[in-house]
């Protein structure tokens, strides 16, 4: 659905995104990772045709960024991160002008809004809406007219957890009817439960790509960190899983019933601040 080949970008004689290929495959979530000035926002400003690359090649949906730029922006939606809404205008009044852009009707309006628990609020200005409230509606701006690509930009920032909860199930049922979504974000969790692949960039350059669970393991010396009672104190050790010995260690601890806390210290936040230089330990 997605290809990218050798993407470069330059600003001020700084090359902000250098040489950067992947692919992303049709029904594919996939996220975009990187620390503030990694070149992701830039990536996904080229891959939605509001930036035009310095070289390179990407194609989207089948169109040629560059010289099919007409037709790609027909095939996908986007939401960024800053509002992009009319504030004196409802929910319903901006929905219905932004979906004429994009040739969705008033039931596929009363769709969207009903899929993302718009219509009690449907008649409210959005300069009357929370910060949520409005994140929602800039969400369900770009799922509008069908597109078969939407980009997502820190879709759940600065949301409580009941609100991020929801819209990833909204997201993934979007996903199931066969839609392709690539998103940036910096949460570590959010990404490895939401994503089937991740891309993880710094300094311009595109470090590891992999599902989250492939690059943990792959690049994270994974162990199992324990803490039990130990004759009236508390002992905590960590365990290797490649030692033969740790299954044995486990199973006896587990089976004395001494076990306060046990937890696994291979995690994607873990993979990404080695890459990015977050953690040189």
């Amino acid at each position: 659905m997605i290809e990218v080949d050798q993407l470069s970008k330059v600003y001020a004689n700084r090359r902000v995104v250098d040489h950067v290929s992947f692919t992303v495959s049709p029904g594919e979530i996939f996220g975009l990772l990187g620390p503030n000035g990694a070149g992701k926002t830039t990536t996904m400003g080229c891959l939605t045709g509001l930036l035009r690359p310095d070289s390179g090649r990407i194609r989207v949906a089948g169109y040629d960024v560059v010289r099919q730029r007409s037709q790609m922006v027909q095939m996908i939606g986007v939401a960024f991160e800053l509002p992009a809404l009319y504030p004196r205008l409802t929910v319903e009044e901006n929905l219905r002008f932004l979906g004429a852009l994009h040739g969705a009707g008033a039931d596929e309006v009363k769709t969207v809004m009903t899929r993302w628990g718009l219509t009690e609020r449907r008649r409210q200005p959005i300069h009357s809406l929370s910060k949520g409230w409005k994140q929602r509606t800039m969400l369900a701006r770009a799922f509008l007219g069908r597109p078969r690509v939407v980009f997502l930009d820190e879709p759940t920032s600065g949301l409580d957890p009941n609100a991020v909860a929801e819209i990833h199930q909204i997201l993934r049922s979007h996903q199931i009817e066969g839609m392709t979504l690539v998103l940036t974000t910096h949460d570590m969790t959010e990404a490895a439960q939401l994503c089937d692949r991740v891309g993880i960039m710094a300094q311009g350059h595109l470090l590891a790509i992999d599902p989250p669970a492939v690059l943990v393991g792959r690049l994270q010396d994974q162990t199992v960190q324990i803490t039990w009672w130990n004759q009236g104190t508390l002992s905590t050790q960590a365990l290797a899983l490649a030692d033969p010995c740790t299954p044995d260690t486990l199973s006896r601890l587990l089976r004395d019933g001494t076990v306060v806390e046990i937890h696994s210290t291979g995690s994607l936040n873990t993979v990404y601040r080695r890459l990015t230089g977050g953690d040189r330990t």
